[in-house]
This record gives structure tokens, sequence and C-alpha cells, in this order.
């Protein structure tokens, strides 16, 4: 089985991406590991002005520190109405990081005067896989939608409770884990990971 580190102490995009490869590549084609599984090391700021920068800062420097194929990612939520903020910020626009009700409601704060057909916003996901050996490789993904005025349902986690995506009567926090998966950025981003991981790594012995 190979092993693969995510660059991330996040254990639900751990189970997310493993779920993910699981269902591209077959189980135990890929191991992954959290940086919460590895020998602690210090971790570099995400200083990039770009999704893919920070994805690339945080992947080579975990295949860098462990020597695994590291597999980064950077998302976030761009706003056409805030010129594609809050970006690569969007993890820690209230000020704190990781705190998804200060970050939405403050989004939704910044927008409230708008009319519907204002607010509209895309998932952005760049991720990075960084192998042994200096090879690496970014791919993209896209969720297109637009904002509610308030929060509906308690699944995914960041953005997704005001989030509706374009076709959709549910908001991404209203999804199962499998739905989300087929249209999230996130979930793009990572099927077409999974295509590379699968010509670049080994199958499974």
């Amino acid at each position: 089985m190979n092993k693969v580190l995510l660059a991330t102490r996040n254990r639900k995009k751990l189970v997310e991406l493993q779920r993910i490869l699981d269902g591209a590549l077959g189980a135990h084609r890929v191991a992954l590991v959290g940086l919460d599984e590895v020998e602690e090391y210090p971790e570099l700021p995400e200083s990039g002005l770009t999704f893919g920068e920070n994805a690339l800062i945080k992947a080579r420097e975990g295949c860098r520190r462990t020597g695994l194929p590291t597999i980064a990612d950077d998302s976030g939520l761009a706003v056409e109405a805030l010129n594609g903020m809050p970006g690569v910020f969007s993890a820690r626009w209230a000020g704190g990081h990781g705190n998804d009700q200060a970050n939405f409601q403050l989004v939704l704060d910044q927008i409230a005067d708008l009319p519907d057909a204002h607010r509209a916003a895309s998932f952005v996901c760049t991720v990075a896989l960084v192998l042994p050996g200096g090879k690496e490789h970014l791919v993209d993904g896209r969720q297109t939608g637009r904002l509610l005025r308030s929060p509906r349902g308690d699944g995914g986690f960041g953005y997704d409770p005001i989030f509706l995506g374009d076709g959709q009567d549910r908001t991404n926090a209203e999804l199962t884990p499998q739905e989300k998966d087929a249209v999230s950025h996130r979930g793009k981003a990572l099927r077409e990971l999974a295509k590379l991981v699968a010509k670049v790594l080994p199958p499974a012995s």
C-alpha cells in the first residue's frame, strides 16, 4: 500500500480525500496519514497569493520533512461582489483561523444589502502533489453558485451552510457526503488528483 501524507490536521479532509481516493482507485491502494500522525515539524506560513502557491508551500515542506509523497490543498470562497475575496484568506476572514461561523457571518454582513442576482460566488480548490525526487503536480476544481442570506444545514464545514450551488435546491451543508463529493470544488479537484495518483504511484501489491 502506498503511504501518502495529506498535509493537514483537519480530520474531515482526511476522511473526505480517503473516501474519494478509495472510490476512484479501489480500497487499499493508498493509505493517507495526516500531520498528527508523523513526527511534528514547524509548519510554514501560507504566504502565497494564490491557492496554488499555498498548496505547493505545504506539499513541498511535508515531502521534504517526511520523505513521503505529499498532498496539500488550499481552497476558499470567491465572492464576485467582494472582488474574489475572501479567497486565500477564507479560513481566517474574521480574524482567527478556522472559526467557520464567524467567517461566513462576516461575509453575509458584507453583502447583506445585495439582491440575490448579485450574490454570485464560487468555491475554488487547488490540490498539489509533490513526490520525493521533486516532481510536482497541481489540479484545480471549481463549484459555482450563490450565497444565501442565512445558513442552512449542519453538514460539511467552512462556508457550506450559506452556499447554494448552481442547479441545487440544498446548500452544500444539506447534502450527504457522497452528494457533496459529486459536485464540490474539492471533489472535482480530488478526482483529478486520483487520476494523477493512479499514474505516478505504483499499484498496491
